[in-house]
């Protein structure tokens, strides 16, 4: 194989590569042994047809694989031989080739670009730290309080009212005929919710322990028998108990049910809940701060087919006239999302970062623990989701790489107030949307309100090859 560089102008690079024709017939002659070992063609035994007949019959077929295979292997050796960082598929085109011919094509390359990082120290982000003061926490423990159900059986003679807890048995008919469904043991419901079926709290309006109520209700669109949506069904109640809600006392019990030690070891842990649920929000936007300032520090020349994929990407949803009415603007949000994938991978490379696989277990094993009672089906979706498992994968990379930027950059602490807090992130929204509003149409409002696309990948890049 020879390899000639043939023509280089900024990232694009052109190679001749030959391959003689004898690295071509000893390629084809081992396939054909290869063939005569497996095929059966009738009049010959099996293993022992002769080369001479495989080549008339076979010989058309076998060089196609064989010249597809060379391809391959020598495109990928040629850009190796040559120290080339390939920035999406070559473009491959064929010269000279044939059966008993030399092989003579070229690679159309486009390059990544060479990026030079500047220091980090130059970046700047402000860490804020959220005062919570003790009206705040009560308010949200009090809230916490009457989302807990606490209900006292009410007296035999009292009547169920709205926020009541009713207890009941029922048999339910559709013309006079039982039905698949139509009977519950120790139904509750609290009445004023409406969560049963529509209009059915409020015939249990009045009712006391141990009456007999007829509820006429419709069965609802979602009913799981198709045939008997919308019939009309009378259901037969007994009333089995019907029980009061009262206030729940906050007190050191109440936080022990809630899994804290005692109540002020509750208003340390609901303390902390506000001040990560801010920290989360603030988060995003120092992330985008430093985001923005990584691209402003930076130069790099951005490789044309990179750009027209990313084009593709976003303006893949949009009409004609939109793709060329923002024409401009699609662009500068691509070449911003490619040159951030650039510097993020660079910093991933140059300081060795990588995602162990114990990291991926225990960022599935955080979801698992986030979604209870699903622990089979988040597991089983990773496992039979390779693409999740990479994206996942990727999202802790860069998650690496921004507290590698944040350790480096200058960090300015700032305390403030809840409600500075939100005073900020309202405006920070409200700017964003009008950004959005100013350079996007409605369509493209969309694409700009996006994170920058994530491009990281692995330092061994996949060459493929595109043929023209």
């Amino acid at each position: 194989m020879k390899v000639i560089v043939d023509s280089k102008k900024g990232l694009k690079t052109n190679l001749k590569v030959f391959i003689d024709k004898k690295t071509i017939d000893e390629k084809m002659g081992a396939r054909f042994v290869e063939l005569s070992k497996t095929i059966d063609l009738k009049g010959f035994r099996p293993g022992k047809v002769p080369i001479d007949v495989l080549k008339r019959q076979f010989g058309k077929a076998v060089y196609g694989e064989v010249l597809e295979k060379i391809l391959q292997e020598t495109s990928a050796k040629a850009i190796e031989e040559k120290k080339i960082k390939v920035a999406g598929q070559p473009k491959l085109e064929l010269k000279s080739h044939g059966e008993g011919k030399d092989l003579n094509y070229t690679l159309e390359i486009d390059e990544l670009p060479e990026v030079k990082l500047s220091k980090l120290e130059n970046i700047q982000y402000t860490d804020y730290e959220i005062k919570v003061t003790d009206g705040e926490i009560k308010k949200r423990i009090d809230d916490i309080a009457k989302n807990q159900d606490n209900f006292k059986d009410k007296n035999v003679e009292e009547v169920a009212s709205n926020g009541d807890l009713v207890v009941f048995d029922y048999e339910a008919t559709i013309e006079n005929k039982n039905f698949e469904g139509g009977q519950g043991k120790n139904t509750q419901i609290v009445l004023g919710k409406d969560l049963f079926i529509k209009g059915f709290d409020k015939q249990l309006l009045g009712v006391k322990k141990n009456q007999l109520k007829e509820v006429e209700a419709t069965l609802p669109e979602n009913y799981p028998k198709k045939e008997l949506v919308n019939k009309k069904a009378i259901f037969k109640c007994k009333i089995l108990n019907i029980k009061k809600s009262e206030p729940v006392k906050i007190d050191n019990e109440f936080a022990k049910n809630l899994g804290a030690k005692d109540l002020n070891d509750l208003k340390e842990l609901v303390k902390k809940q506000i001040q990560n649920q801010y920290k989360m929000s603030f988060n995003e936007i120092s992330k985008e701060k430093i985001l923005d300032q990584l691209e402003k520090l930076h130069n790099i020349e951005i490789p044309d087919n990179l750009l027209n994929q990313e084009l593709s990407i976003i303006t893949q949803n949009l009409k004609k006239e939109d793709i060329e009415k923002n024409k401009k603007n699609n662009e500068k949000i691509a070449k911003k999302r490619i040159k951030l994938g650039l510097l993020l991978n660079e910093l991933g490379e140059k300081n060795n970062l990588k995602v162990e696989e114990k990291e991926l277990r225990d960022e599935i094993q955080k979801q698992v623990q986030s979604m209870p009672g699903q622990h089979k089906q988040v597991l089983e979706y990773y496992q039979k989701n390779p693409s999740a498992a990479a994206s996942l994968r990727g999202s802790i990379y860069e998650e690496k790489i921004l507290n590698l930027i944040k350790n480096q950059s200058k960090k300015v602490k700032k305390e403030i107030a809840s409600d500075e807090a939100e005073k900020i992130l309202k405006a920070e929204h409200e700017k964003h949307h009008q950004h959005n509003h100013e350079h996007s149409s409605k369509s493209e409002d969309k694409i700009e309100s996006k994170k920058p696309k994530k491009m990281l990948k692995s330092a061994e890049q996949k060459k493929k090859i595109r043929k023209k």
